[in-house]
């Protein structure tokens, strides 16, 4: 890539290399700098810029970091759309994150340029999880490094990043006890167990309850090996202190095999790890009785998730294994985590506004009208539902019984205006103040812009990042402004003091900084219903 400072005559085509703001002028760096911008610049009496040019061997940030994504993506995952050269890997499925480090490590050792940050391995995660982030650092990456790292991808066995499904496990739970000892207690760990496997999509367990005696565990475990169940724990009223005692004897006397003792996880020291038949034997440490996070846990969803658990696999978990409660530890295990702390894609609503009176169509609500089967609104709500928005919220008024009859059997929830006759805002605040607690962003859609795709949404989304300074990101053709828009939290309460009929625009005027401009691959974004004659043209096919 080649830097340089040149006249603006000469800067058309080229990217901006750092965000200029003077007068009219408001570009954040990486932009491409149209005809249409260089005018700009002329008039607000910029004679000179920095700009970058990409060179031969140059792939665009946004194409490398959505190439380099797709190569490391594997199972249960999905990809965001590439923005500012950032392109995130989430999770599509409830279920184990595996991680292939040396893949990632050789990855982010191969050119400065491309970069790659992920959640650390095995953790249980959820739909929509954010669990690896692909970072372009410049403006291009060479083509030469990005052929690099996806060769070390299709050389590694697995994809570097995938999502293991949890299987439904039958599970045998054998509980020993001793003179004096609590049933209160053994019905604890049988309900911390069970809560457990529920997390993991399992049933409850087949219990067997015995006297702490190498002969009645051995009994047990043989009568449960006669049945049909995938793992067997075992909790012993006494710990586990070595290979010859009470339990891993009693599994050895029930046909079993003792493969590996202890592991190198605190709490979760004392655990067994066994084998009988094509059925794993798991001696519990003590800490299992409790429902906090241990050792047992890690072996446990690696399990549930059919992925082998061997001894190398144990030995392997002492990095990262100190769970106790000590001060140094940011989050102690008594402490519920909190899943909306987790790195999640934002949760933004597709907020329909679908009250207006539609006066310049005539007689009828041009929302009602159809093209190809369907009408204007059912094809926005189709665009918001087949999109990555969390929800879609239809904002109702004139007409209200006939629009929602329209989307009769559509996932979408409902809110009325009373007071449409006043304006866009009124709909804009009766949609904000319907929305459910934490919503990061809405876009706001027109129902009568029906050639708008659910790429256009999903690329709003991408975009949208407070921390990196673009909470409102508006989609553009040709470096002309369009919708929907996509506006954060951060201004709810601002739109909700509009009054009239002019929306929310006046946002981006007032705070350019926050606004990020979307490029967009066709006008769409720009070609709304208003006239007869626009919807004639629009099924004559000339829009």
């Amino acid at each position: 890539m080649q830097f340089s400072r040149v006249s603006v005559d000469q800067a058309e085509g080229a990217l901006l290399a750092h965000s200029l703001k003077r007068g009219s002028v408001n570009f954040k760096k990486g932009r491409h700098l149209s005809a249409d911008d260089i005018e700009l610049l002329r008039t607000a009496r910029i004679e000179e810029i920095t700009v970058a040019r990409l060179e031969n061997d140059d792939i665009h940030e946004d194409e490398a970091a959505e190439k380099l994504a797709q190569a490391i993506a594997g199972a249960g995952t999905d990809l965001t759309t590439a923005v500012t050269g950032r392109c995130n890997i989430t999770a599509t499925i409830h279920g184990l994150l595996v991680i292939d480090s040396d893949s990632i490590n050789a990855i982010n050792n191969v050119d400065e340029a491309l970069t790659v940050a992920t959640l650390p391995a095995w953790e249980l995660v959820e739909p929509q999880q954010m669990l690896a982030t692909i970072k372009v650092i410049p403006y291009a990456a060479p083509a030469t490094a990005l052929q690099s790292c996806q060769s070390i991808c299709s050389a590694a066995d697995q994809a570097p990043v995938r999502v293991v499904p949890f299987q439904r496990k039958k599970v045998g739970l054998i509980q020993t006890s001793v003179a004096g000892m609590k049933e209160s207690l053994l019905d604890k760990t049988q309900s911390a167990i069970n809560q457990r496997l529920k997390q993991l999509g399992s049933p409850n367990v087949r219990e067997i309850r015995c006297a702490h005696d190498e002969n009645e565990v051995a009994d047990a475990v043989s009568r449960l090996a006669a049945e049909d169940l995938d793992m067997i724990l075992i909790s012993g009223a006494s710990a586990i202190i070595d290979r010859k005692d009470v339990v891993p004897s009693a599994v050895v006397r029930g046909g079993g095999r003792i493969d590996h003792f202890g592991m190198p996880v605190d709490p979760g020291n004392l655990l067994l790890l066994a084998s009988l038949d094509d059925k794993s034997v798991v001696g519990l440490p003590g800490c299992a009785r409790s429902p906090k996070l241990n050792g047992f846990d890690w072996v446990l969803r690696r399990l549930c998730a059919d992925l082998p658990v061997r001894r190398e696999d144990v030995t392997a978990m002492g990095i990262g294994g100190l769970l106790k409660e000590i001060p140094s530890r940011p989050l102690p295990r008594n402490q519920a985590v909190n899943r909306d702390e987790t790195a999640h894609l934002p949760k933004v609503i597709a907020l329909v506004l679908a009250a207006g009176q539609s006066r310049r169509m005539g007689s009828s609500n041009k929302l009602l009208e159809e093209i190809e089967g369907q009408t204007l609104l059912q094809r926005c709500v189709e665009t918001a539902l087949n999109s990555q928005a969390s929800e879609c919220l239809v904002v109702t008024g004139h007409e209200a019984k006939n629009v929602r009859g329209s989307l009769e059997g559509k996932a979408v929830r409902f809110v009325h205006n009373e007071r449409y006759a006043e304006g866009l805002s009124t709909s804009l605040r009766a949609g904000l103040s319907a929305l459910e607690e934490g919503t990061d962003a809405v876009i706001v859609l027109l129902g009568d812009m029906p050639e708008v795709g659910s790429d256009v949404l999903d690329r709003l989304i991408a975009t949208y990042n407070p921390v990196e300074g673009r909470e409102i990101c508006v989609p553009t053709w040709e470096g002309k402004r369009g919708n929907p828009v996509l506006i954060g939290k951060e201004f709810f309460a601002e739109i909700m003091e509009i009054s009239g009929d002019i929306g929310a625009r006046r946002l981006l005027g007032d705070y350019p900084d926050l606004v990020a401009e979307v490029p967009m691959k066709d006008a769409a974004v720009l070609t709304d219903i208003d006239a007869p004659q626009d919807l004639k043209a629009l099924r004559d096919g000339e829009l």
